[in-house]
């Protein structure tokens, strides 16, 4: 009988005792599974709710005593200007989910990370992360940007992008920017001002829409033409109703 009771203590000891690999693995497991989670409550949130800001424009806020920018659904925005920013930014926004490979492996190849980040992308950082350059960054963005595609339309993706997008020093967001420079609301943009006002992007700060360099009137001008071929050959269908 004691020895039956102390085969069964060993036992209950062998099972208790510590493993640090698995704990470590159990553990792991739960942090991804919460991180997921939250990732898809905030993703989910936004999808219905407009955000009131930003980091980034927090950020701007207090360095600058406050920023101009008011949300405006999509249904008062000139059509053209969702159409230019697709051309300036994204022509495949309709054709992938969130990363560009085809436009990624070109960057590569040339050296340059211009032209590698889609709109979608362009909206997981403005939103969700953080300006700069790290590759801490750089993963979240790219493991956040397929659950954004996912759960949001693209057409709710463009409104997204075309609210938070700098367009120039404190000024956030297509509202503030049409009337900033042009003196007039989003929906009566002229074919001319939207281009001008996608050709800024993404460098702002060192270009007007309302004072153009040849620059930014050579740049509008061929975003015109690429405004016009996809509407023509169908990749603006995804977010025009």
């Amino acid at each position: 009988m004691a020895k039956s009771s102390k085969k069964t203590t060993k036992t209950s000891k062998a099972k208790r005792r510590f493993r640090p690999g698995r704990w470590l693995l159990r553990w792991t497991l739960r942090g991804v599974s919460v991180v997921f989670l939250i990732a898809v409550a905030a993703t989910l949130l936004w999808s219905v709710l407009n955000p009131p800001t930003t980091f980034y424009m927090m950020q701007e806020s207090r360095r600058l005593g406050g920023v101009d920018h008011e949300w405006v659904d999509m249904d008062e925005i000139a059509p053209i200007m969702a159409r230019a920013a697709v051309a300036a930014e994204d022509a495949n926004f309709c054709l992938h989910w969130g990363l560009d490979v085809v436009a990624i492996r070109r960057a590569i190849d040339e050296g340059s990370s211009r032209g590698a980040s889609t709109i979608s992308q362009q909206v997981v950082k403005n939103v969700y992360l953080w300006h700069g350059r790290s590759w801490t960054r750089k993963v979240m963005e790219a493991a956040m940007t397929p659950l954004v595609e996912a759960l949001w339309s693209k057409r709710r993706i463009l409104e997204m992008y075309l609210n938070v997008a700098e367009f120039d020093e404190g000024v956030f967001g297509i509202e503030a920017a049409s009337r900033h420079y042009f003196g007039v609301g989003p929906d009566a943009l002229s074919n001319v001002q939207a281009a001008r006002l996608a050709a800024i992007l993404p460098n702002p700060k060192g270009r007007s829409a309302s004072n153009p360099s040849s620059y930014v009137r050579k740049r509008a001008s061929s975003i015109l033409d690429g405004a016009a071929t996809i509407r023509a050959d169908g990749r603006a269908r995804c977010f025009q109703s």
